[in-house]
Order: structure tokens, then sequence, then C-alpha cells
């Protein structure tokens, strides 16, 4: 008799904890206070929203750096010296599909560069996004010396 009753009961409770089920599959747990809690789930990390400007940090002058604007599918990097700004590299730009880190290959755009006489000569410009120092990359060739621009968003 007492084997039925411990039956029926354990069939009990375990019918009482599968009929509590509401379909979520959050899992739940215990808080220091023993009640039970449900957690919530992490959200995905989104990709990085690199629209905006952009401005050098590793100018050796305090009077000279390159600074970008990132707008729509496009990029435009500028040489910026006192009161002037000359073109630099206007391209095309890929935004991140996924989060961390990004690279895309802008395919520059030459109508706009070729009368530009301190713009890049190059078809195409490589450009790196670093999720964990937020900071863009590019590299740039001037009079034989190749110096990797880095960038903060302002």
């Amino acid at each position: 008799m007492k084997k039925t009753i411990a039956l029926l009961a354990a069939a009990t409770m375990l019918f009482g904890l599968t009929a509590c089920g509401n379909g979520n599959t959050s899992a739940t747990t215990n808080n220091a206070s023993g009640t039970s809690g449900q957690q919530t789930e992490q959200e995905k990390p989104k990709s990085a929203d690199l629209t905006g400007d952009w401005k050098q940090t590793n100018s050796k002058s305090e009077d000279s750096w390159m600074e970008a604007t990132i707008s729509g599918d496009t990029i435009e990097v500028n040489w910026m010296g006192g009161d002037t700004k000359s073109l630099y590299w206007k391209g095309s730009y890929e935004a991140p599909t996924e989060a961390g880190d990004w690279k895309w290959t802008s395919k520059g755009d030459t109508e706009a560069m070729k009368s530009a006489l301190l713009a890049s000569q190059d078809e195409t410009k490589d450009f790196s996004y670093s999720a964990d120092k937020q900071e863009l990359t590019y590299e740039t060739t001037m009079l034989g010396t190749t110096m990797t621009i880095r960038m903060s968003k302002q």
C-alpha cells in the first residue's frame, strides 16, 4: 500500500511539473534566497555601426591629420591641415553584417579622385575595423613610405 501511494504521489508531482510549463525555453536559476527566477536570454551581439565621422589618432603632427566620413555605401577620407581639406580617398563602403572585427575592400571613385592632387592613385583600398579597439585602420603610402592610419569614431 505504501508503495502504491508513493508511486501515485511521484506521478502526481511529475504531472504537476510538466503541466506548469508555458512553452518558454529560457533557463531558470535559483537566486540566493532559494526562489526560482527566470534568466533572460543573452542578446545576440550586433554588428558595429561605422557610419559617421572618424579622426586619425596616430598623427605625429598637431596641425596635420586624416579624417574619414562613412555615409550610406561610401567612405571619403581627407587630409586635414589648418584651414585646408584635401581629398585622399573616395570609394565604396560595405557595412558589417556580423559582430566583431570587419574588413572590406573599397573600390575607388576614380572620377572623383582624378583631379585631387593628394588623392590615392590606387584602384582599391583595404579597410579594417577592430571591434575590441573600436578602431578603423588602413594603409597609405607617400614618397615610398607606408604608414598604417588609425582612426577613432568622433
